[in-house]
């Protein structure tokens, strides 16, 4: 079965662990927090001041949200489907490849990896364990940059 086909979570709802908080993970906290069918169920940070922070507007309405400083207890937790990795780069494909391992899907910031190999053993590792794996590609997903692009391929013709 296509890991896209299969039902996730609770009620329906994706639970996703957020790891990493400073800028793009805290951003992410937002985005995920605000997406229907997704509950933001943990977050993760090795500063635990960084994690206090983001953990207060959850606290403030009441909802209930785990706190982590390891990673690996994100792997561990069986209420977890999904992680958000938006840590320092050189973890983006380890962090992926382990997450794949503990059967979590993962949406990663980019950069994926920072070489061939590294982003080989990523992929690998999504097709191993039939993982869902998405990266970041937000800008490069607009309207404009399409159109920019279509441009350009009209003048190479």
């Amino acid at each position: 079965m296509a890991p896209h086909a299969r039902a996730r979570g609770a009620n329906g709802d994706v639970r996703v662990a957020i790891v990493g908080m400073n800028n793009k993970g805290a951003q992410h906290v937002g985005v995920f927090d605000g997406l229907p069918g997704v509950r933001v169920a943990a977050l993760c940070d090795v500063d635990r001041a960084i994690l206090e922070r983001e953990a207060r507007r959850f606290r403030d309405r009441n909802d209930k949200i785990d706190l982590h400083v390891d990673f690996r207890a994100v792997l561990d937790d069986p209420n977890i489907d999904a992680v958000v990795i938006a840590t320092p780069d050189r973890w983006h494909a380890l962090q992926t490849i382990w997450a794949c391992q503990a059967g979590k899907d993962v949406f990663v910031e980019k950069p994926v990896s920072h070489n061939l190999w590294e982003g080989s053993q990523l992929v690998a590792a999504a097709r191993k364990y039939e993982r869902i794996v998405q990266t970041g590609t937000q800008s490069r997903s607009s309207p404009g940059l399409a159109e920019a692009i279509a441009d350009v391929a009209k003048e190479l013709d």
